[in-house]
């Protein structure tokens, strides 16, 4: 059975500057690691501003090709499908971004993107289909349709707001999420709310995430495995509370002593029954 998703050797590279500063930028270096099908989990990448990891967060999108190495999704090399397979492949591997104020136009309103995701890749036949769809979709993420019909963005909080960017995302029951930095923009009270639904839609549906951020604290709390980027390169992998506990590389240690204080890297506390 192949993997989910595979990476071997995958590299970006870009040229810059004009015809007489031309230079190139290694943005991301032989990245490699894998996704097993049929094991869920939260896969963190970590890296500050400029380790690469939004560019790494593209190319499995499909938005960028490689520049060298392979990058496969159930088997299919992602740069060379064709445009027929481009739309499967857009219904299972969904992307949920950084700012949900900018994920929506403001001038349309919420329900507008579920029905249209609902249609183009969820295969709703019909306006009912789409709102079932739609409803489904929301509730998986606390919500429903009849609270968020007609409204617009700016009619929701930044915490409801990053839900419903989730619902659209889940709509085309998708079987990987890659999530980039989706907590930044949330409100500080609201952060783990979002985080812990990632955790119960990987318990629940059975997908995996690709949990792209900056935060070690949450990727320490809710991350199965990891990996911490510095330059484009991958400098540290491993399961994520080892490698945050014990971090080897001396950036990842670094990084560790500078953003985990010894209360982040306490168990979280436990429901009093």
């Amino acid at each position: 059975m192949n993997p989910l998703l595979e990476l071997e050797a995958v590299s970006k590279t870009f040229t810059r500057g004009g015809l007489l500063s031309r230079r190139t930028v290694e943005a991301v270096k032989s990245v490699s690691f894998r996704l097993e099908d049929g094991k869920p989990e939260i896969f963190a990448v970590i890296g500050e501003s400029g380790s690469g990891k939004s560019t790494l967060a593209r190319m499995i999108l499909g938005m960028h090709r490689p520049s060298g190495g392979r990058l496969r999704f159930e088997g299919k090399d992602v740069a060379a499908l064709t445009a027929a397979e481009r739309p499967t492949f857009m219904a299972k591997v969904q992307p949920i971004f950084q700012n949900p104020f900018e994920a929506f136009n403001p001038l349309k309103k919420l329900d507008f993107y579920l029905f249209m995701t609902a249609r183009r890749f969820g295969g709703a036949a019909s306006q009912d289909g789409a709102e079932q769809a739609s409803d489904v979709a929301l509730r998986q993420v606390g919500l429903t349709l009849d609270e968020i019909r007609g409204r617009f963005p700016h009619e929701l909080s930044g915490g409801q707001l990053q839900r419903v960017a989730i619902a659209r995302a889940l709509v085309s029951k998708p079987r990987l999420i890659l999530a980039d930095e989706p907590v930044s923009m949330v409100d500080a009270s609201l952060r783990m709310s979002i985080v812990n639904l990632f955790g119960e839609l990987r318990d629940r549906l059975g997908l995996s995430i690709i949990y792209i951020t900056h935060d070690l604290a949450t990727a320490y709390y809710i991350a199965d495995r990891l990996i911490i980027m510095r330059k484009g390169e991958v400098v540290e992998e491993g399961p994520a509370r080892e490698v945050l506990t014990h971090p080897k590389h001396p950036y990842s240690q670094q990084l560790r002593a500078a953003v985990l204080t010894p209360d982040a890297l306490s168990p979280p506390p436990q429901p009093t029954i």
